[in-house]
């Protein structure tokens, strides 16, 4: 944790330094940067639980259509940790802002890439083909966000703030889902949820809406200097040639407790927004109006959740809130699937909603929590690969497997799974130590005259 001789040291001061990039700037990049890259990320979770089984598997069953559709949203998460150990290695080795630039142009040409794929219909199967492989270039690129974003607000907070600013590499996910969910309704209101062209071309606004947002998000990070945290490590000649390397030899308990810590927040987010969505649409006959509203107000009450507890976490600890907000998730795992199948809209929405507000009390202190775990020298390859293994079980396996547990042991058994692996976070994040406190900064070097 933090920074020492080992670079998972003690607890120190770190003093403050004039800044040529105001800090205000710094969270704007992580916000915007981070919420359109989530944007992206989840219009196609979104689009593969309502739209893709009619426009790119409209020879298969319901729900085999589905399973495939949905196939196609979880290879993303297997080229999620490829892109963390890629990014990892060039955020360690060149620096923040390049690397996160990056990621944002790459995800961009994916995104906007999607939107153009011709359905099945007009070129066969190639189609699925092309999105498939686009969606793993989308996964490679996201495998690179998450950690940079966080590492960036949190090398330039200020002590006793960085619970604070790291917020906002999460809020970027709640924007992001309250901006898929409206773009989404209100091409769907303006073309008509039924209607043929929604269908045909329709569903594409959003994916190309993607390439006019990318342009504030990379003036943004543009307009930003490198941290001073990596800036001071690479003037010292502190950059490690092998990150990677160091990274396993020093701190794999770190990495896997980190991933555990957060693996039941990644599954609640991604039911939330895709399984659970195209479950309410297919079994319950709600319209994807009615979901699509669900959705946004979930990311509203999600934004409210981490703000709150990620200015707490400051004052009361990282740790503490993000057992109670794990703690809290376990018993709405179970509570999940009866109000949903109650066939009340309204208990739906209180059932989706309760997910992301309970959810963003324990993940609000992650975006400093997990950054403060590592070492300066390979901080981005341990909070990405940390993250996006976490994501391979968390975000890729619950909806894709989600559908097999229903058919052969009914709905109860999702809830199970969910609890599952809440349980794990519980256990992980009470097994690492608490963080509030700790350097980002390594020490100065010691002569090794007369040793």
């Amino acid at each position: 944790m933090g920074e020492s001789s080992r670079p998972a040291g003690p607890v120190a001061t770190m003093t403050a330094e004039p800044r040529s990039t105001p800090l205000w700037r710094v969270a704007a990049s992580c916000l915007v940067g981070s919420a359109i890259e989530f944007y992206d990320f989840l219009i196609y979770g979104t689009a593969a639980a309502l739209v893709f089984p009619a426009v790119f598997f409209p020879g298969l069953s319901p729900g085999v259509a589905m399973v495939a559709s949905m196939g196609t949203f979880a290879t993303a998460f297997l080229s999620r940790p490829i892109g963390a150990v890629v990014f990892g290695y060039f955020g360690d080795r060149l620096g923040r802002k390049k690397t996160l630039v990056a990621t944002l142009l790459i995800m961009a040409m994916a995104t906007v890439g999607v939107g153009l794929v011709p359905s099945t219909a007009s070129i066969g199967m190639a189609a699925p083909l092309i999105l498939m492989v686009l969606r793993l270039v989308q996964g490679f690129a996201v495998g690179g966000e998450w950690a940079g974003s966080s590492l960036l607000s949190a090398e330039y907070a200020p002590d006793g703030r960085r619970g604070l600013f790291g917020m906002f590499t999460l809020l970027g996910g709640g924007v992001a889902g309250i901006m898929s969910s409206l773009t989404f309704l209100g091409v769907n209101v303006t073309i008509g949820e039924y209607s043929p062209e929604f269908l045909q071309w329709g569903w594409r606004v959003p994916f190309l809406i993607s390439g006019v947002m990318i342009a504030v998000a990379l003036y943004v990070r543009l307009n930003i200097d490198e941290t001073p945290v990596f800036a001071e490590e690479k003037a010292r000649n502190l950059v490690p040639k092998t990150p990677l390397s160091e990274l396993l030899r020093l701190q794999r308990r770190e990495i896997v407790l980190a991933g555990g810590s957060v693996l039941g927040s990644i599954a609640f987010v991604y039911m939330g927004n895709t399984y659970l969505a195209m479950y309410a649409h297919s079994h319950l006959g709600y319209t994807r109006t009615f979901i699509w509203t669900v959705g946004a107000l979930s990311g509203l009450v999600s934004v409210i959740s981490v703000v709150i507890s990620a200015t707490l976490c400051d004052r009361v600890g990282r740790r503490r809130l993000m057992l109670i907000g794990w703690a809290a998730c376990l018993p709405w795992a179970f509570v999940v699937i009866p109000l949903i199948d109650s066939g009340k809209p309204v208990l739906y929405a209180v059932a989706i909603v309760g997910m992301f507000a309970i959810n963003g009390i324990g993940s609000g202190p992650t975006g400093a929590f997990i950054p403060e775990l590592f070492a300066t020298r390979y901080r981005y390859s341990g909070a990405a690969l940390a993250v996006n293994l976490a994501g391979v079980i968390g975000g890729a396996l619950p909806p894709l497997i989600a559908g097999t547990l229903l058919a052969t042991y009914g709905s109860w058994s999702i809830g199970v799974m969910l609890a599952a692996l809440m349980s794990v976070s519980l256990v992980c994040t009470y097994l690492l130590p608490e963080t509030d406190g700790t350097t980002l900064r390594a020490p100065a070097p010691v002569s090794s005259v007369g040793v």
